[in-house]
């Protein structure tokens, strides 16, 4: 135990006076020369660094060079907080903190300024700055490792803050964890832009750990807007296994093997769930604002409407409003309603209780500007008519009745389109409404009429899917007749056409899966851009072969999601209940890539075995699958940097002498990541690592 102690305080030492050795060039000279590329190096400190006893107020730290202060409420932080952040300013060639809180006895503290220091001609920053100190004997010595990344993308969440709460100081709560609401942290720490952390100056004792993604950089925790992770366990930095330090030379700061994992995501189910306000903004529409979304209603009673004249529209999945359409004559509605709202609110211990609220809403027509001057320009006009003994003719207004259609272009048949209105539909006359197939040439052409179905949206009560039994690289016409759709508003449809054809499969991709899954699992896969935006999904996957048709030329991507409830969707976790969210994986093939090729009229063969996707997330596993991203963003680099040499090896009139050495400066460039890699890949051999 001592021995360790001691090689994780070293660790922590050579953490910091990296800012006194990684210095090797020469700064720009008046005259010219290689641009200065290199942070400012630290050359004194008044109190030393790692000061026990501390008492004093003020610590000044001298560079090399001149520096500026940028960021620093957003960069820097103090482990443990202090309820008034010290003050940075700079004095000379350094900077001067003024400590202005009142400091704990025998408290080890740290002051992390991120990224705030930089050099004051260049702004090279000085990254991973850390002064540390104690009030007692002693400066707590221990380090920890971890990454955090976004549990649903699957990839790594930077400048993530690290929550540290000592185990035996909280209360035993396993049904209820309140933690990181009520109690200020015992040590803080944060995330690198590749989502490693280090934890430093941590007790040899058992630590309970959160990771807070911290969106609007006030080093707070906002449920619903924050990302948030959670561990199954305790733990105890000493017991943890031991793991690799190195300097990252392609991101200039330090990073490590991590030995804790944190997935995640966004907590939705904290907030309490009430009804916050109803609004009338329409003589035909109520809007019921709750705090939360997806409220669970049970029943609806407005005074002198019937429960079937109300059309409910919850417009999106995921919102907290509810908008309800009363189908009612507008001269039959009174100027305020009055009802009452029976749903399910999360009472005082948030256990969520059946609730009757009165509901009383009143709407009162308020003429805007624009329709007062449309108003007084006609009374005008039809006094003059009346004056000029002529008729009066009222201008046309364009039809309000508002209709959307994805009918146009070329469609994916599997998935057919889709119409839009703006208000809920109270008549369709699906039968007036065609669709055709459309044969022969553009001079002679035969329609033939196809059967189709209309599904409405049950989150959008303005929203349907068309499906019929569509023919691949055929066209089609969409018509609508006039007066076929009546929306609640009362309004009805002009006459509409729209013509558009299927895809031709000779023009994209298909991606056959073969399945191997795990018994009594369920599996939502999709298919992703480069970017991973999802472009098509499959759910309810098990063991077998699946195809995905109509898949673009280009970069794809595979994400699988490990349904565990079997609901189709992906669900996130809950900090409260300590509830881990559904694991989200990109697939990696044996040689370490996600990122995979298409073209057209391609066949793609993919076999997919989820024990391996989703393998027991080891220390070992994980530092293997970061290892394994690391080489693959490194190779596509390379890649994009061979492309571009090439590409200036073509162009004309290129000096042949200065390509060669741009060329060289570009293979350097990417020697020095290859090196970097070496480093980041020789787990085994230690190679490139502290320890």
């Amino acid at each position: 135990m001592k021995n360790s102690t001691l090689i994780l305080k070293a660790a922590v030492t050579l953490l910091f006076l990296g800012a006194f050795l990684t210095r090797c060039a020469n700064i720009m000279s008046p005259d010219g020369g290689p641009k200065d590329t290199l942070p400012p190096v630290i050359t004194a400190i008044n109190p030393g660094n790692f000061a026990t006893n501390f008492k004093e107020k003020k610590i000044y730290i001298e560079f090399n060079e001149y520096v500026q202060i940028k960021d620093q409420n957003k960069e820097m932080f103090t482990s443990p907080a202090m309820k008034k952040m010290p003050l940075i300013t700079t004095r000379g060639k350094g900077i001067v903190i003024t400590i202005r809180d009142t400091l704990k006895e025998n408290q080890t503290y740290a002051i992390d300024l991120g990224s705030a220091i930089r050099d004051n001609n260049e702004g090279n920053p000085l990254n991973a700055m850390r002064y540390v100190f104690s009030t007692g004997d002693t400066v707590d010595s221990l380090i920890c490792s971890g990454y955090t990344a976004d549990s649903y993308k699957a990839d790594s969440v930077s400048r993530t803050f690290l929550w540290f709460y000592i185990l035996d100081s909280l209360p035993d709560t396993p049904e209820y964890d309140s933690t990181i609401f009520n109690r200020k942290p015992d040590a803080i720490a944060r995330a690198q832009n590749n989502g490693i952390f280090i934890a430093q100056n941590l007790k040899p004792v058992k630590y309970r750990i959160y990771a807070i993604g911290d969106k609007n950089d006030n080093q707070m925790y906002e449920p619903g807007t924050d990302l948030v992770g959670i561990l199954d366990s305790a733990y105890n930095p000493a017991e943890l296994p031991p793991f690799a330090i190195w300097f990252d030379s392609l991101r200039h700061y330090p990073s490590a093997d991590p030995q804790l994992y944190f997935r995640m995501f966004t907590d939705k189910t904290f907030k309490a769930q009430r009804l916050v306000e109803a609004v009338r903004g329409d003589r035909k529409k109520i809007t019921l604002y709750f705090n939360t979304a997806l409220p669970k209603i049970d029943s609806l009673l407005l005074d002198s409407i019937p429960s079937d004249k109300i059309i409910f529209d919850p417009r999106t999945k995921g919102k907290d409003t509810l908008n309800l359409w009363l189908n009612v004559a507008a001269e039959q509605l009174p100027d305020t309603i009055k009802g009452s709202i029976t749903y399910y609110r999360h009472d005082s211990i948030r256990q969520l209780v059946k609730t009757t609220e009165p509901i009383k809403v009143a709407w009162k027509q308020v003429e805007s500007k624009e329709e007062q001057k449309e108003r007084e320009k006609e009374e005008r006009e039809r006094k003059k008519a009346e004056d000029e003994g002529r008729e009066y003719i009222p201008p046309k207004r364009p039809n309000p009745f508002k209709f959307k259609s994805s009918a146009s272009g070329e469609i994916n048949p599997e998935k057919g389109f889709e119409i839009t209105v703006d208000y809920p539909l109270v008549a369709f006359d699906s039968t007036a409404v065609k669709l055709y197939k459309v044969t022969g040439n553009e001079q002679n052409p035969t329609e033939t009429e196809v059967e189709k179905h209309f599904i409405r949206d049950t989150l959008n009560a303005g929203h349907y899917f068309v499906r019929a039994n569509w023919e691949n690289a055929t066209k089609y016409r969409f018509y609508v007749p006039k007066g076929s759709l009546k929306d609640v508003m009362e309004y009805e449809c002009d006459s509409i056409s729209s013509s558009f054809s299927t895809y031709d499969p000779e023009k994209f991709s298909k991606i056959v899966l073969t399945i191997k899954g795990e018994e009594g699992k369920q599996y939502i896969i999709q298919q992703t851009d480069s970017s991973s935006k999802t472009q098509q999904e499959l759910k309810g996957v098990v063991s077998g072969k699946y195809t995905i048709n109509f898949v673009s030329p280009g970069e794809i991507r595979i994400r699988i999601i490990e349904d565990t409830n079997g609901n189709g969707e992906w669900d996130a976790g809950d900090v409260i209940n300590r509830l881990q969210p559904e694991r989200s994986e990109m697939f990696i093939n044996e040689k370490g890539e996600d990122l995979f090729a298409t073209k057209a009229n391609w066949d793609i063969e993919i076999d997919i075995d989820m024990s391996t996707v989703f393998k027991p997330l080891t220390m070992a596993n994980l530092i293997q699958m970061l290892e394994d991203k690391e080489a693959a963003r490194i190779k596509k680099l390379s890649e994009e940097w061979e492309k571009k040499r090439l590409e200036n090896l073509n162009k004309e009139n290129q000096n042949s002498g200065g390509m060669m050495g741009s060329s060289g400066g570009m293979m350097g460039g990417l020697g020095g990541m290859m090196g970097g890699l070496g480093g980041m890949t020789g787990s085994s051999s230690g190679s490139g690592r502290m320890f």
